[in-house]
């Protein structure tokens, strides 16, 4: 702090990452505090709104439509943090999750194989995000103009695709992969749901975990990280911005792929009708991403509390509450808006969105 009471540049810095921080733990206390209040007054009056929302919010299913909800916004929050903290800014995770979703449906109507299908999938995501990485970094296209190219050209080329192969914007059903349930834990009372789901759940544990890993223990986490933040120090040093960037978008591909490819193949069909079955979720993952400060694992916690939220929607709708199916039916949108405003001052990567050219001056 200097003598006339004005702070220096690395104490404002300093200042404004423990006030992000305490703001996110203000939220998550304050959403503690609220569902304990809840469950409390569930238990005190089980035949009032609180009774009802506590035994939703309780019960084993609410968990497992959770589960299975994020999986395709955290795969694409997942891959949205690879990129933007490269320094590119992807906000075409969304056609990346239609275009997924439609390929993995049709490679598995062709081949018979769920896996291959899956596969497909994430072939088609990666390829789209190659292009993508091709138009911003090489060619220096603006990352927005490009990431909103990307969503339109998969929301208009997936349906267009499905009317031409099946004569409609929806395809016809196909195989799902069969649930994994592990013996004597999916036996508990509403944590057993961990332990019995599709396995893009899991493969969505271990993308978190990996993801992890790989931004705080890896040299290639390093990379990245200096990528987004200081690139020419990062050249400096002898790595190839370009090609850390690249590797990064790629990844955005191949993780958004994941969950496109597995948002389909659990429902055994794609959906293309409108927004088409994937309905804004890309969006929503870069929501999650953001109030989870570009950290794998606060974003997919991000990510079930919408999913939660989505899940007890439905639930409510079901039981009629008195409340009016439409205004319910916003409620995890509206908590998306409420948390975006309250996370607005989340700091992006000081090199998002910036063209670097190696050896520049």
């Amino acid at each position: 702090m200097s003598e006339a009471g004005v702070s220096d540049g690395p104490v404002d810095a300093d200042e404004s990452l423990v006030e992000r921080y305490s703001t996110r733990a203000l939220i998550a206390g304050a959403t503690v505090v609220g569902l304990v209040v809840l469950l409390v007054a569930g238990r005190l009056f089980p035949d009032s709104l609180a009774g009802t929302l506590a035994d939703v919010i309780t019960d084993r299913n609410t968990l497992a439509s959770a589960l299975r909800l994020s999986v395709p916004i955290a795969f694409a929050a997942l891959g949205g943090i690879f990129a933007e903290k490269s320094g590119v800014i992807n906000i075409g995770l969304e056609g990346l999750l239609i275009i997924s979703a439609f390929s993995a449906i049709y490679v598995t109507d062709v081949t018979g194989g769920v896996w291959i299908g899956f596969a497909g999938g994430v072939v088609a995501s990666t390829l789209l995000a190659g292009l993508f990485a091709i138009v911003t970094i090489e060619f220096r296209a603006d990352q927005i103009i490009a990431g909103l190219a990307v969503w339109l050209i998969a929301l208009g080329l997936a349906p267009f695709a499905s009317q031409v192969i099946y004569n409609g914007p929806n395809t016809p059903t196909v195989a799902t992969p069969n649930a994994v349930s592990v013996p004597v834990l999916s036996q508990i009372p509403f944590f057993g749901a961990l332990f019995s789901a599709s396995p893009s759940v899991y493969l969505l544990f271990l993308a978190v975990a990996l993801s992890w890993y790989v931004f705080e223990r890896t040299a290639f986490g390093r990379w990245v990280r200096a990528s987004g933040e200081n690139p020419k120090a990062l050249d400096t040093a002898g790595v190839s911005v370009a090609r850390v960037r690249y590797a990064a978008v790629l990844l955005s591909g191949v993780l958004s792929g994941m969950g496109g490819a597995a948002l389909s193949l659990d429902l055994g069909q794609f959906t293309g009708n409108g927004p088409t079955m994937v309905n804004g979720k890309g969006f929503i993952a870069i929501v999650a991403y953001l109030f989870g400060n570009y950290n794998p694992v606060g974003a997919f916690f991000s990510t079930l509390l919408f999913a939660g939220l989505d899940a007890m929607q439905t639930v409510l709708q079901l039981r009629g509450i008195g409340v009016p199916r439409q205004l319910i039916r916003i409620t995890p949108f509206v908590v998306v808006i409420v948390v975006l405003a309250l996370v607005g001052r989340t700091r992006i990567p000081e090199a998002a969105g910036e063209y670097y050219e190696s050896g520049e001056e």
